[in-house]
């Protein structure tokens, strides 16, 4: 996986992770363009398209979409699977996730994220196994504080 990006129904970015290295400009001008493909299409469109070379991956969950970009030889269908993996994680820890929780607890979604995708591969398969690592996580941070 090349990138993720978690954006609003109304094009505002709420999450972004890059495993490829690009410079600011670069990431700014394809997330313009991504948001606005992905925005313009039909609800009953496909949620893969070639863009570039690579191919995207979304799904749209209640008002967010969650994009992926992927390489052209990747399995489409695993990557829905990781975007629905993830929704489920954040589910699963936020107890029915919604915009509101991405806003205000962006860095726990991206630690859920990082816990589960390393380097823009699956890490980690069991949803168990995250939740453990987060749970435990949040219990050292109320240790330390």
């Amino acid at each position: 996986m090349q990138f993720m990006l978690l954006f609003s129904r109304q094009g505002k970015l709420r999450l972004q992770k890059w495993y490829v290295p690009l410079s600011d400009k670069e990431k700014k001008k394809i997330t313009r363009e991504l948001v606005q493909t992905v925005l313009a299409r039909k609800p009953k469109m496909c949620s893969f398209l070639e863009w570039r070379d690579l191919k995207i991956v979304y799904k749209r969950y209640a008002s967010l979409y969650f994009c992926c970009a992927i390489e052209d030889q990747d399995n489409e269908l695993i990557t829905l699977e990781i975007i629905h993996r993830y929704v489920e994680l954040l589910d699963k820890y936020f107890g029915s996730v919604c915009e509101l929780d991405i806003i205000f607890n962006f860095e726990k979604a991206y630690f859920i994220l990082d816990e589960f995708l390393l380097g823009g591969e699956v890490q980690e398969t069991s949803k168990k196994n995250v939740l453990k690592a987060i749970e435990q996580a949040d219990l050292l941070q109320e240790e330390l504080s």
